[in-house]
């Protein structure tokens, strides 16, 4: 049966500010007038006229965060330990591969506004609006309204806090992702109720969720509107990386046509 394939992955780049400034990519980039030396490191005597019309490679030299780009994070970035403190918890080098081929949801709370905690029944009801009972294993996508691209893209879209979470993690959800920033809500709309509460609780909640119940999180999804809301299956593997709180992913959505 034919498949079609839609691009869920926001490329890694210097000039789209999607990432706060202490932890945003530097790329450097080497075209292949530049780099003829480097070949001939490993062919003494080559001179840059040996090679056809004088070229070497092209080749990138990054400075990257684990948490660039699109990418999955493991609940060892959420906290040292998981199953209500009875188990270390895994790192991304660890994940389970099964988990990243299945079927998908998408959950639109796009029209909510920005800094919104959605609770869990709101999770429900969405689910109920596009007749879709969750199962074990489905993965579950939340377009938050925030736009990859747009100024302040990290203080946009809505997050899923603990509650929510753990809704979907208890009906045996273990992977979920967003296109915004963030699982949770934008740190500057969080950092105002903390002014006001004064409740630790409400501090990356979504996130610490994983300290009760293990599941593994994609951040910084893009194209969520080309998707169906169901009927779809995602890929999403993640890079190995030895002890890592994350890997990046190319996240693709596959469509049976």
């Amino acid at each position: 049966m034919p498949r079609h394939f839609i691009d869920l992955s926001i490329p890694i780049c210097n000039d789209v500010v999607s990432d706060p400034d202490v932890m945003r990519p530097k790329i450097h980039y080497m075209t292949h007038g530049e780099t003829w030396q480097q070949i001939a490191g490993f062919f003494p005597g080559l001179t840059q006229d040996d090679l056809p019309d004088g070229e070497g490679w092209a080749v990138e030299i990054m400075q990257l965060a684990t948490h660039n780009g699109t990418h999955m994070d493991a609940p060892w970035h959420y906290h040292s330990t998981t199953d209500a403190g009875a188990s270390p918890a895994p790192s991304i080098d660890e994940a389970p591969l099964h988990l990243f081929l299945q079927p998908a949801v998408k959950l639109d709370f796009s029209h909510l506004p920005h800094g919104t905690v959605v609770s869990a029944a709101e999770v429900a009801a969405e689910l109920d609006r596009i007749g879709h009972d969750l199962q074990p294993l489905d993965i579950v996508l939340v377009q938050s309204g925030a736009i990859y691209g747009s100024d302040n893209f990290i203080d946009q879209g809505v997050g899923l806090g603990a509650e929510a979470t753990l809704y979907l993690t208890e009906r045996g959800v273990q992977v979920v992702g967003t296109d915004a920033w963030s699982w949770d809500a934008p740190f500057s709309h969080t950092a105002r109720r903390w002014a006001e509460e004064k409740d630790p609780s409400i501090i990356w909640e979504g996130h610490k969720a994983g300290r009760i119940r293990p599941y593994y999180q994609i951040e910084k999804l893009t194209n969520l509107a080309a998707l169906p809301a169901k009927g779809f299956t995602l890929s999403c593997f993640p890079v190995k990386i030895e002890r890592a709180s994350a890997g990046w992913i190319r996240a693709v959505a596959i469509l049976e046509d």
